[in-house]
């Protein structure tokens, strides 16, 4: 074992890190993402100080497969942007960079000072920076050119003990920021760690500050349990913490009431273990949503109307969860599904206006097709100029869209013939 030293006021070294080898730490450098890498070197080659950092360092140690990897630097976001062609600066307070390589993006970050807090965004040294992190195991600094790891705060012997420990303040911790209370469940459950008692209490006192989270911040944290392998637990300990009230209300109020619907529930959560990590996000979405339905839905109905209603129903279900609608539409297709019903119509398969508004004005009502239980549409191509789609106010469709076209929108590209069958 190694350490790192720093100089302290009167010029004396002091020691302020330890620093441990490949043969002390056990990462493999195979297991590392070769863009992270190659990121890194170029970064170091520039000049700058530069790790990989966070949840990919402790995923390495616990010989797990990182879903990303998060970089920080002594570079600003407007020196790393420069080194890197395919990059763009994000985010107005903390300025981090996007980091294209190929279809992956990493986040890089910057040295924060901790002058202005925890919460402030003052660009630091590496010192500074890791006391501004929530937990030791989430505070180790990795060096995949040397291939060492390198600790300020004993996260490494956290990770052995399989101990969760926070680095700033509790007095401070959950109120400069009431997410860490949520995630201090989340890594305890997906890891197996315990959580020390002084942390759990805090943890049940000051759980009502989740009611401050912002919509967005909440579906960003239930999305990314969903997407973990380890949803069941993590959402059952939420549950007995008295913490998924605030990010699924209705579902938490359910499985107080109904014994059976909490079985079904984690059991069903438990299941997206076994999803690969490419699945979409529809099929993590109909879990949450699936047993509910089965409660409320008269699956016999074949209608469209019946369908929205359906949506509209779990729309409201997952409340304050705010996920893509068309993710959502499609859950409530997937299960639909699953009965019987195959439902070929999207209520959200068009996003941009002017394909809503080509869909409005330029579909020839001598088209459309009534069945008893189903309807068949189809859309007419954009008028080319020689031939035009009469409509029912007597205004051609080119007539309508010029009319309505505006100076900064593209003109639409052609459609082919579509058949769009509602159920």
């Amino acid at each position: 074992m190694r350490y790192r030293y720093s100089t302290y006021k009167d010029g004396n070294p002091i020691k302020k890190a330890l620093v441990y080898t490949r043969s002390e730490h056990g990462i493999n450098r195979a297991d590392v993402d070769a863009d992270a890498i190659r990121i890194v070197e170029r970064l170091v080659a520039a000049g700058f100080e530069t790790y990989i950092v966070g949840g990919a360092v402790r995923d390495l140690l616990l010989h797990k497969k990182p879903k990303d990897f998060d970089i920080v630097s002594a570079a600003s976001p407007n020196q790393i942007k420069k080194i890197f062609r395919f990059s763009r600066i994000i985010g107005h307070r903390f300025r981090l960079v996007h980091v294209a390589a190929g279809e992956k993006i990493f986040e890089v970050a910057t040295f924060r000072s901790i002058v202005e807090g925890a919460t402030g965004n003052i660009f630091g040294t590496i010192e500074e920076d890791v006391l501004r992190r929530d937990f030791t195991f989430n505070a180790l600094f990795y060096d995949p050119e040397k291939q060492l790891v390198i600790d300020y705060v004993g996260g490494m012997k956290d990770i052995r003990n399989r101990c969760i420990k926070p680095i700033i303040p509790l007095k401070t911790m959950f109120i400069d920021d009431p997410v860490r209370i949520i995630r201090a469940v989340k890594y305890a459950s997906a890891a197996g760690f315990r959580l020390p008692f002084s942390l759990g209490l805090k943890i049940r006192r000051q759980a009502h500050l989740l009611d401050e989270v912002s919509p967005s911040r909440r579906t960003e944290e239930i999305l990314k349990i969903i997407r973990s392998s380890s949803a069941g637990v993590i959402v059952e300990n939420l549950e007995n913490f008295g913490l998924y009230q605030y990010l699924q209300p209705n579902a938490s109020k359910l499985m107080r009431e109904y014994p059976a619907f909490r079985q079904k529930y984690l059991q069903r959560l438990a299941a997206l273990n076994q999803e690969s990590e490419q699945s979409e996000d529809k099929r993590r979405l109909a879990a949450l949503i699936w047993d509910y339905l089965e409660m409320d839905v008269d699956w016999s109905e074949r209608h469209i109307d019946h369908y929205k209603k359906t949506f509209y129903e779990a729309r409201q279900f997952v409340l304050p969860m705010n996920p893509p609608r068309i993710d959502l539409d499609g859950a409530v297709k997937l299960i639909y599904r699953e009965h019987g019903v195959v439902v070929k119509r999207s209520l959200f398969a068009s996003e941009r206006p002017w394909e809503r508004q080509h869909e409005q004005t330029a579909r020839p009502a001598s088209n459309q097709k009534q069945t008893a239980g189903a309807a068949t549409r189809s859309v007419a191509p954009m008028s080319t100029g020689q031939e035009k789609t009469p409509l029912q106010d007597g205004q051609t469709g080119e007539q309508k869209l010029r009319k309505r076209k505006r100076p900064h929108r593209k003109k639409p590209q052609h459609f082919a013939n579509a058949e769009v069958v509602d159920l």
